[in-house]
C-alpha cells in the first residue's frame, strides 16, 4: 500500500488563547491565568493533527489555503512548516489582513471564540492546480472558502478520492452548496443544529444524505458521534477522559478521520480512530498543540 497523501483546504488563522477561571456572562474586565499564541483554523488544525498522526517514515499532508502578507500570515505559515505540513500552496496575499481569533478557555475546558476572518480575496482559485487531487489518498475541507472547497470536492469526486467536509458552524448557503459534493459530511453538533434548525440528529443526517452525502455524521462531544451509513444509524461512543481544553477537538476528529480513510480503514473503524484522537486532544491545553501522536492513539485503543 502506498504511503497516504492527504490534502486539506480551507481556514487558517492565528489564535490568541487566554486561560480564565470562568467565561464572562456580562461586560467585565478579567485577568487571564495563561496565554498562548498559536495557529488555528479548522482545516489548518486538521492538517497539523494529521502531521502528528502520520508515520514519521511515510506519508504527507498539505494545506491549500491563504492568508494575508502581514506578520500574522507569516506566523501561520511558519508554524505549519514546523508541524511538517506542506505549505507550498498556502499563499500569502500582500496588503491583506490575515484571519485572527481571540479564544477564552475556562477551568472546565469550555471556550468562547471571537474571529475576524481577514480580507484575503476568496474568488481567485486560479493559482491552485486541482488536477493534483488525483494523487491524493483523501481530501478534507471546511466551510470557510466556498470557491476552493467546491473545486476540491469536485476534483475528488472526479478522481475517486475520498472527501471529507468539516460541516461546523458557518453560512448555511455554503453548507447547502458543499454537502452534495462531499462523500463524507461530518457535522459538529452546533453546526448540524444551525443547518437543520432543529435538534433531531437522525432526521437531519438523513436530510444530508438525501442531498448527496454518502456518509453523514455528527460529533456530539462526550455523547460520542453518530454515523448514518447506508440508511442505518450507528453510534460511536466517546472515550472517558479528564477534559482540560476542548479547543480544536473537532478539528482533530476530522483530520484523524480523513487520515484513517486515506489509509483504507472502513468508516466505523475510521470513526473510532478519530474519536480516540479527539478525546486525547481534550486532555491537553491548546488546539493543535494538544493533538496526539499515533502511539498515543494506539495506546488508548489498546494497541
Amino acid at each position: 500500500m502506498r504511503p497516504p497523501r492527504l490534502i486539506c483546504l480551507g481556514h487558517a488563522t492565528l489564535d490568541r488563547i487566554y486561560q480564565v477561571e470562568h467565561l464572562p456572562t456580562t461586560p467585565t474586565k478579567m485577568r487571564a491565568k495563561g496565554f498562548s499564541e498559536v495557529g488555528g483554523g479548522m482545516s489548518a488544525n486538521a492538517a497539523c493533527a494529521i502531521a502528528r498522526l502520520l508515520d514519521p517514515a511515510a506519508g504527507s499532508v498539505a494545506l491549500w489555503g491563504r492568508a494575508g502578507g502581514d506578520s500574522a500570515g507569516l506566523l501561520i505559515r511558519d508554524e505549519l512548516l514546523r508541524y511538517g505540513v506542506d505549505a507550498s500552496r498556502f499563499r500569502l496575499f500582500p496588503g491583506c489582513i490575515s484571519s485572527q481569533t481571540a479564544v477564552m478557555v475556562d477551568a472546565a475546558g469550555e471556550r468562547m471564540i471571537v474571529n475576524y476572518r481577514g480580507d484575503v480575496p476568496l474568488d481567485d482559485i486560479s493559482w491552485i492546480d486541482f488536477e493534483d487531487v488525483a494523487g491524493a489518498s483523501a481530501v478534507l475541507t471546511d466551510v470557510r472558502w466556498r470557491e476552493g472547497a467546491s473545486a476540491l470536492l469536485r476534483a475528488a469526486r472526479r478522481f475517486g478520492v475520498p472527501s471529507v467536509l468539516d460541516a461546523d458552524l458557518g453560512e448555511i448557503a455554503i453548507k447547502n452548496a458543499l454537502i452534495p459534493l462531499a462523500e463524507h459530511v461530518v457535522f459538529s453538533e452546533p453546526g448540524l443544529h444551525e443547518w437543520c434548525g432543529h435538534g433531531e440528529h437522525e432526521r437531519a443526517l438523513r436530510d444530508a444524505a438525501a442531498l448527496g452525502a454518502r456518509i453523514a455524521a455528527v460529533t456530539c462531544g462526550e455523547k460520542g458521534s453518530f454515523f448514518l451509513i447506508d440508511g442505518a444509524l450507528h453510534h460511536v461512543p466517546a472515550h472517558r477522559v479528564t477534559v482540560v481544553d476542548t479547543v480544536g477537538a473537532g478539528d482533530v476528529f476530522h483530520g484523524a478521520y480523513a487520515l484513517a480513510l486515506g489509509e483504507g480503514k472502513a468508516v466505523l473503524e475510521a470513526a473510532r480512530f478519530a474519536s480516540a484522537a479527539a478525546a486525547l486532544k481534550c486532555t491537553h491545553h491548546g488546539g493543535r498543540t494538544g493533538a496526539p501522536t499515533r502511539g498515543d492513539v494506539r495506546e488508548l485503543l489498546g494497541g
